[in-house]
This record gives C-alpha cells, structure tokens and sequence, in this order.
C-alpha cells in the first residue's frame, strides 16, 4: 500500500494505471516513428491526441470497476466489463484522433493503433484480475495472536488481497483461547524474531486486545522493525488495507496521539471554494434533469416535489436537508421515524427510479451553497437516529466534527444503510474519512460516486 495525499492506495492499482496510460502513447508513437505518419512536426500532436485517449479510457475502466483489487465477480462478469469498456473506446478513440490534421488513412491507422492497445491491455487487465500473483510478489504475514482479533484478521486478509499470504499465527503470551486453524499455529520454542526471519516474513500484524503486563514482545518487535519487516497494530491495518477504522480495535489514545483528524483553517478554506465552485458547476449542468424530475413527481403523485426534513450537521448544529420526494406524502403518517429498507412499499415508482441514480440528492446541492453541507462528507443523520446511534455505537459523535456531504466515502464503500449494525460499517468509514480528508480524498469519492451511479450500487 501506498500513501497519497493521506490516502492509502493498492500500489497494483497505481501500476496498472500507470500501464493503461503508458501502453496505448507507446503504440500510437511506435505507429507514427515507423509509418511515418504526417511527418515529425505532427508527433508531439499525436502524443497529446493519444494521451487524452489513454486517459479517458483510464476513467471508464475505472468507473467499471477493472481497477479494484478485491471484487466477487466472475471471469464472466469482468470480461462483459471489458467488453463495454472495447464498445466505449470505439466512438471516443474516432472522436479524439478525428481532430488531427492529417490524412484520413493515417487517422484510421492512429485509431486501429490506439484500439489495438485498448485491447492488449483489456485482455491483460482480465487475466492478472482473475490470476495468482507471481511468489515474488506475494506479501508474507505473520499474525501475532491466537484469539478472536487475530481470527477476525485473517479473514479479512483472505477476502481483501489476494496478494497477501498469512504464513502463520503466533500466539501471545496470555492467550488462552485458540481461535485459528491449528495447522497455521506457529510454536513459541522459538523467539518471534527467529520465527519471522526464518519464514522470510515481510509484516507482523498485532493482533491482541490486550498490551499491558509485558503482553507484547517490544524488544523482539523492535528487531524485526529494524530488519526491514513492517509491524503495524490492527487500527492501523485496518485503516490501510480497507479505508477504514474498526470500532472494534479502536482506542481512545490512538484517536488522540495518532496523525490525521486535522481541521486547519486552510482545508476548511480550499475544501469550502472547491465546494461553491462545484456544486454551482453541478447545478447548472443538472437544471434539465432536476425540471424533468419535478414534473414526473407531480404527474405521478402531485404536490409537493421537494421532501425536507431536519438533519444533524457540523457539531451537532440542526438544518433541513432538501431531497426530491421519493415517497408517499402519507409514508410517515403515524409520526414515528423508520428506516429506508430494500423495496421499500412506502417509494413511488418515480422515487425507485431517481433513487437508484441518486438523482432525489440533487437538490442538496443549495444546501452546499448555504454552507449547512458539503459536496463530500458523512451523510447527516435524523436527530431521531441520531440519538440512538449515540448511545449503542462508541465514538459516533466524531462524524459530526467534519460538515456532512451529498456523497461520502462510506456511501461510494458500503451499501445503503438501513439498520444499527449497518450505521456501525459506515461508521468505520466515516471515521477513516474525518482522520484523513483531503481535497484529494474528496476527488476520490466524487469520482467513484459517478461508477456507483452508473452501477447501481447501494441503490435503495
């Protein structure tokens, strides 16, 4: 994993980036050096042409999901995917080269050039989605622990990177209940840092709840630091390798002393112009379909068109949140709040359309422009759940220090809320979020909630 702007990053996922961008420049540049086509003075022309193609492409591929590390598609499935994505390239790679002044026949040979990378990279991009990866670069870890956390981390080693491979469980002094496979269980005849160097481990991961009373090895973990194998502590794996903070390995210092969770003035100032200057842009490039939106409700259901409702914001502070009616104006007649379910009886069958392509979020965006939200944040709550969600759930209060947002990384991560033990999984995300937004991060979401509106996901 590699750390961006804050943000940890699969280090495949940024050669395969890098590669998808690189490899159809080079084709189109090997095509011109050999062909000579439209002579040298074309050539940095072409490059521009061929890069804009590569990185658009890179956009599609990337909101079809063909960069994710961890997914349960088929082979099936990734190849449709690609498929789409050879069906897209046809009419852009035509539009991009199209624009160059040169002859037609060197236009079609550039276009088939580009097309025949987009293909080569497609097909590669299927085949290392759906391989093993190579013993060299298979990431060895040694878990610390025996019980139920270490039980926990390896399944989600197992299910996040397939690169990862667990060489064994090491058990903790005070440990007296074994929770792991046993023939993943390593002796403790020999020290932990014998172990590690002679299974050729590249990470420790600790895995107990409890440290004090000499608990952990800290000479024997201090060794292997130094020899070149990477410790970390579960708060700190889980933050890295799934965008979030576990509430069960969560500690009270490690939110006081650790890095992030900053609110400097100058974020709040760049985070706040990026916000009016985008929600403005979004808005205007939205007015056609927000004007079709409200006449479909009112034909269907009639008046009204807008649903308000009050929300929790920045430091508990209330505020109405504006959405498109989705439900029955008699959805709540009894007065008592419910959360939103799949298929809910209660939603129009406009509201299910506008739902799944989170176009009843639209009208938020007034609401970035007022400062009550912003365009990437925790989405605001009902003081109703709110107040629960307090009580049952440890450190919810702390999604309330960042404004809340039309989207946010625990919408583009995890599917729609609609119970206690779902508002617990956003909340890990949401606390990733406020420890490390930046106007990098915000980027981020923007641009995965365009690939989750195009799929469906999370959709209630």
């Amino acid at each position: 994993m590699i750390k961006v702007f804050s943000h940890w990053i699969h280090w495949k996922t940024i050669v395969q980036v890098i590669l998808d961008i690189v490899f159809p420049v080079v084709c189109v540049l090997l095509a011109v050096l050999f062909w000579g086509i439209g002579g040298q003075n074309n050539l940095e022309a072409v490059i521009i042409y061929a890069l804009i193609y590569a990185l658009v492409m890179v956009v599609f591929n990337s909101w079809l999901g063909l960069y994710s590390r961890a997914h349960t598609r088929t082979v099936a499935q990734t190849r449709a995917r690609a498929v789409l994505s050879l069906y897209l390239s046809v009419p852009i790679a035509y539009s991009v080269f199209a624009l160059l002044s040169i002859a037609d026949d060197n236009q079609k040979l550039l276009l088939l050039s580009g097309l025949a990378a987009l293909f080569g990279t497609l097909a590669h991009r299927v085949y290392t989605m759906h391989s093993r990866t190579g013993a060299l670069m298979i990431n060895r870890v040694m878990i610390f622990g025996s019980g139920p956390e270490a039980r926990t981390v390896g399944k989600v080693l197992k299910k996040s990177d397939p690169d990862i491979q667990i060489v064994g469980f090491y058990p903790g002094p005070a440990e007296n209940e074994v929770c792991v496979p046993e023939q993943l269980m390593l002796p403790r005849s020999r020290s932990l840092s014998d172990t590690a160097y002679a299974l050729n481990v590249n990470e420790i991961i600790i895995a107990v709840q409890e440290r004090r009373g000499g608990v952990l090895p800290l000479r024997e973990l201090l060794d292997c630091k130094l020899s070149g194998v990477n410790v970390l502590d579960l708060a700190s794996y889980f933050e890295r390798a799934l965008g979030q903070i576990r509430l069960d390995s969560l500690k009270v210092g490690w939110l006081i002393f650790g890095e992030g969770f900053r609110q400097g003035w100058a974020r709040t100032f760049v985070k706040r112009v990026f916000d009016i200057t985008a929600a403005s842009i979004l808005l205007l490039l939205a007015l056609p379909v927000m004007l079709l939106t409200a006449l479909l409700i009112v034909l269907e259901d009639g008046f009204p068109i807008f649903y308000r409702q009050e929300r929790v914001g920045l430091n508990g502070r209330l505020f109405n949140v504006v959405k498109f009616r989705s439900m029955r104006t008699d959805a709540e007649s009894d007065g008592k709040p419910r959360w939103a379910t799949a298929n809910d009886d209660r939603t129009t069958r406009v509201g299910r359309f506008i739902r799944k392509l989170r176009i009843d979020e639209l009208p938020q965006l007034y609401s970035v422009l007022t400062g009550d939200m912003s365009l990437v944040g925790p989405r605001p709550e009902r003081p109703f759940f709110v107040d629960q969600l307090t009580r049952d759930i440890p450190f919810y209060a702390v999604r309330h220090s960042v404004k809340p947002g039309v989207t946010g990384w625990a919408q583009v991560s995890y599917h729609y809320g609609a119970s206690v033990d779902d508002s617990i999984q956003k909340l890990q995300y949401d606390l990733y979020y406020v420890k490390n937004h930046t106007l990098f991060l915000d980027i981020v979401v923007l641009f995965e909630t365009v690939g989750v509106v195009l799929t469906g996901k999370g959709a209630q």
